[in-house]
């Protein structure tokens, strides 16, 4: 199996010039141009792993994951894994284990025979794990089309990480990550009883006003089309309370009878 140093083959001590001369040769040999239909696996995994190394946080974010979850065994670690089909914790270990070794396909698969979201994996998994390797299934699921998934993950990780800070500077990232989720991506992939759920799940995160205002407008929005119009007025309103100057909510207020 591979980590993201042996695919650009690497050492862990490589340097950021090192890594960005490493991508670039790799990258003409296994480009899908040049090796053709063949190379689009090899030129995403590389891609995977250059995004990865080539960003400060996110290095060390891998690093220390990938040196505590994962050792050096006397056996093939993997196969033990997968042989155990029947005990959830060697599954969720599975898991986090392919996710590292890029095997993300396969990580995926497991977790959806599992229960996806229904699946507690952080019954077994150390805390730490857990949550590393729900923030790379989130990215996963995120490339898959699947916000919904990639969302309630990162609302989970960010739930615990408000309880114990843990990723503490690496949170940044995944504050981005999940506003982008729910400026973008989640009204095009869930109907509007579930994205107004997710603006609840957002409002009581704890994130400044003008970010609830924000999630308080689409939450609005969504109610006008479900015909709820008594609750998306309150939600407006309590959008304008947290930011008066809120953009794009024009027309919202004509149609809700709040005046300007």
């Amino acid at each position: 199996m591979e980590n993201y140093y042996q695919i650009l083959g690497l050492e862990q001590s490589a340097s950021d010039e090192e890594i960005k001369r490493a991508f670039r040769e790799r990258a003409k040999k296994v480009h899908p141009d040049i090796a053709g239909e063949s190379g689009k696996q090899a030129m995403q995994k590389l891609l995977t792993a250059y995004e990865t190394l080539s960003n400060h946080d996110r290095r060390a974010e891998y690093d220390r994951a990938y040196i505590r979850f994962t050792k050096q065994y006397d056996f093939d670690y993997r196969t033990f894994l997968k042989e155990r089909r029947d005990d959830p914790e060697s599954q969720a270990k599975l898991i986090f284990f392919d996710l590292l070794h890029l095997e993300e396909d396969e990580a995926l698969e497991v977790w959806h025979e599992l229960g996806g979201l229904d699946f507690p994996m952080d019954a077994y998994l150390d805390r730490e794990d857990w949550m590393d390797c729900s923030f790379i299934l989130a990215e996963e699921l995120d490339k898959r089309g699947q916000h919904y998934e990639a969302f309630i993950l990162l609302a989970d990780i960010i739930r615990e990480e408000r309880r114990r800070p843990y990723f503490r500077h690496f949170m940044e990232e995944v504050d981005t990550f999940i506003k982008t989720l729910a400026r973008t991506k989640l009204m095009n992939s869930v109907d509007d009883e579930v994205l107004v759920e997710c603006m609840e799940e957002l409002l009581e995160l704890g994130y400044p006003r003008k970010d609830e205002a924000r999630w308080l407008r689409t939450m609005a929005e969504a109610l006008v089309r479900l015909g709820h119009i008594g609750d998306a007025r309150q939600a407006l309103q309590s959008a304008l309370q947290r930011d008066p100057a809120l953009p794009n909510v024009v027309q919202l207020r004509r149609r809700l009878g709040i005046g300007m």
